[in-house]
């Protein structure tokens, strides 16, 4: 008589991990992002904030939940680059525009002083932002493969892409919470980020899923700095309020005026839900 032995299924970790994919991918950002907090507290680490950790966490919950196939659909969104070349203006070109309304506004309203494009080093601006694209310790590219390649597809799998950007802005949000205890970001800025969640997913969702143009975005928002243009002091500040206000009047706006963007989210900006049903 021949013993048959049945292959031993998978770890109970596993199980979960693939059952609460976004909690897990959520939880092991936090964890990957913010362990250094506690050292960087008592002056034992550089830094009390890592950017790659969505990066990090997405590739790890992918490689337990759908393996090959997960890294062969985060890579396709990734290079998804074929979106009409009107939405490669929009997303260099949203950043810059708000950046010089809001600049417009500081120097005709406040009378700010301003050294305007001439005070920018243009060699510098491309290499910095050539950079951003592929430096995983920068944000645009260690954050977009896990908020908007990740996270986003599988929160649509399940809701509408306005409810997915009411849960991911708060998170992203929080999420750079460090920032601000650590004088690098504004506590505005935290009110912002959600707000801009609905703008990045407006862009992912009606350009069929690119993270490429998510990372463009990102890549165009922050790589002219206020100081470029030669703001400092009261001025500086005002600009990140300027620049703030304008982004949550450009995600309101895209809420009321393009409705269709907030019907069903497109299937190509949808995870595959092959592997099973995925919780919150």
């Amino acid at each position: 008589m021949t013993r048959t032995t049945t292959a031993p299924g998978p770890s109970p970790l596993v199980r979960w991990t693939r059952e609460h994919r976004l909690l897990a991918f959520f939880g092991l950002t936090f964890v990957l992002s913010w362990w250094s907090w506690p050292l960087w507290a008592f002056d034992l680490a550089p830094t009390a904030h890592w950017p790659c950790g969505p990066l990090l966490a997405a590739l790890v919950v992918v490689g337990v939940t759908e393996g090959r196939a997960g890294y062969r659909e985060l890579g396709a969104r990734l290079l998804r680059w074929r979106v009409g070349w009107g939405w490669w203006l929009v997303a260099v070109g949203t950043p810059l525009a708000v950046l010089a309304l809001a600049a417009a506004a500081n120097v005709t309203i406040w009378d700010a002083s301003s050294t305007g494009l001439a005070g920018i080093a243009w060699g510098g601006v491309a290499l910095t932002a050539a950079l951003r694209f592929v430096d995983p310790l920068d944000g645009p590219f260690g954050e977009e493969p896990g908020w908007r390649g990740y996270a986003l597809p599988w929160l649509q799998a399940r809701r509408s892409p306005l409810a997915a950007a009411a849960v991911l802005g708060p998170v992203v949000a929080l999420w750079h919470l460090p920032l601000v205890v650590t004088g690098r970001l504004a506590p505005f800025g935290l009110v912002v980020t959600a707000f801009i969640t609905v703008v990045y997913v407006w862009l992912f969702d009606r350009t069929g899923g690119s993270v490429l143009l998510t990372l463009t975005f990102h890549v165009a928002q922050g790589t002219v700095p206020s100081a470029a243009l030669g703001f400092a002091g009261a001025d500086a500040a005002r600009m990140d309020w300027l620049t703030g206000t304008l982004w949550i009047v450009l995600a309101v706006a895209l809420v009321a005026l393009d409705r269709r963007a907030w019907g069903p989210a497109p299937a190509a900006a949808v995870a595959s839900a092959a592997d099973g049903p995925v919780r919150a």
